[in-house]
């Protein structure tokens, strides 16, 4: 399978925008206080930082999310949730975005942490569910097979021989 940069073709200013929106639904405010009041604090790397004028906090996009502290191009972001989401292997991911295997382990196991937090837990009332299959147990099989059957034992013993050289 071919692994290439794939986080350098996209555009780092619209994934900030899909970041905005999925990181914060309720609009993003300030995370002590809850305000929307602020001001720009200072660019840095790809997230400005911002200054709460009610209380004086400093934060940017990621505060408070399991992305928080980290330097991320928001297109490394994106495209690390779209391969957690697919379950592609954390090798893969570190290759394909160019990361160490260790920092892309580290924030899987921060998302996966605030996945778990925040399912719902509540019972479900009604009377029609949707349900996706996982395993399936088919039961004993209907038709015993008609050839030969060997026990493991022989058929070990058998190889074993074949193996080993006599002196």
């Amino acid at each position: 399978m071919i692994d290439f940069p794939i986080a350098d073709l996209f555009d780092d200013s619209l994934c900030l925008v899909w970041l905005e929106r999925h990181l914060h639904p309720a609009g993003f405010v300030c995370p002590a206080c809850g305000s929307t009041s602020r001001r720009r604090f200072r660019a840095q790397g790809y997230y400005d930082a911002y200054r709460c004028r009610e209380c004086d906090r400093y934060y940017t996009l990621l505060s408070g999310t399991a992305f928080e502290g980290s330097r991320q191009r928001p297109a490394t972001l994106v495209l690390l949730l779209r391969g957690i989401t697919k379950g592609e292997s954390t090798a893969r991911l570190a290759r394909e975005l160019q990361l160490s295997r260790q920092t892309v382990h580290t924030l899987r196991q921060r998302i996966q942490t605030n996945v778990n937090d925040n399912a719902p837990t509540d019972t479900m009332n009604g009377q029609t569910f949707e349900v996706d299959e996982l395993y399936q147990n088919a039961g004993e099989k209907k038709y015993v097979t008609s050839r030969r059957e060997r026990s493991a034992a022989s058929a070990r013993e058998q190889t074993e021989g074949s193996r080993h050289v006599r002196q």
